[in-house]
């Protein structure tokens, strides 16, 4: 079974108004089709028209939040700040492969982070928190397998073994980079007040909607995701930190 995420009540103090939603895709048994040839070039389209109408408030509060912990946006910008600059400056993005390529279009489609994981290479709750600085962050540079660790008071995503994304939504692991659309799956799409409340649920449903038909006979469940009390993600922190 996989742990469902835990929010560090601290999150709370850096991004006010932060909500996300969790999308689990258990696809084992499911059948395999076709993403729509469209779907990424129409969100493309969007993005180059100007839209959505909350986009440019809603990064912009994104960017804010990535000051609070000492990042620096136009250097590491969260990652839908990230591939709407590329869609503005070469007008698409490239084919990668249909899962990312889906997540992708919803992302620009609503101007929110969104991502996705392989849930069997986690291991227990996913958390978002605080980086202490000693955690271990698996990534590839110049073409090597290496490890980093994040800079202290970094907002990451970790599970029980270490980092899964550094700066929040800004790059993923190699561990549990999400490949291939089978196995099973998790996503979440992240959002700060500014963005219509409206949107965060179309933004899941495009999502819900486009793993079913790329993966018929999937199952799927989207949760709300909330802040965790203090003694019940601490609690969680710390077997985790003392499991890794």
């Amino acid at each position: 079974m996989f742990e469902q995420p835990v929010i560090d009540e601290r999150i709370a103090t850096i991004a006010p108004g932060f909500r996300a939603m969790s999308v689990l895709v258990d696809a084992t048994a499911a059948s395999q089709c076709a993403l729509d040839p469209d779907i990424l070039g129409d969100a493309c389209a969007v993005v180059s028209a100007g839209g959505p109408a909350w986009a440019e408030s809603h990064l912009a509060s994104w960017a804010q939040a990535y000051q609070r912990f000492g990042a620096k946006p136009n250097r590491t910008p969260c990652s839908a700040q990230a591939l709407r600059k590329r869609v503005l400056r070469d007008g698409r993005l490239p084919v990668i492969n249909p899962v990312v390529d889906l997540y992708n279009a919803v992302s620009l489609r609503y101007a929110i982070p969104v991502g996705g994981e392989n849930a069997d290479a986690y291991a227990g709750h996913p958390f978002l928190t605080i980086a202490d600085g000693t955690e271990a962050f698996d990534t590839v540079m110049n073409g090597e397998a290496v490890i980093e660790n994040p800079e202290a008071g970094e907002v990451i995503w970790r599970d029980e073994v270490g980092v899964t994304c550094r700066r929040w939504n800004w790059r993923q692991g190699t561990r549990t980079r999400l490949e291939h659309a089978s196995g099973r799956m998790w996503f979440v799409l992240e959002s700060l007040d500014t963005m219509p409340e409206e949107a965060l649920r179309g933004a899941t449903a495009m999502l819900v909607d486009g793993l079913a038909d790329l993966m018929p006979g999937s199952t799927i469940v989207a949760t709300r995701v909330a802040l965790s009390s203090a003694s019940n993600w601490r609690k969680l922190y710390m077997a985790a930190s003392l499991g890794a």
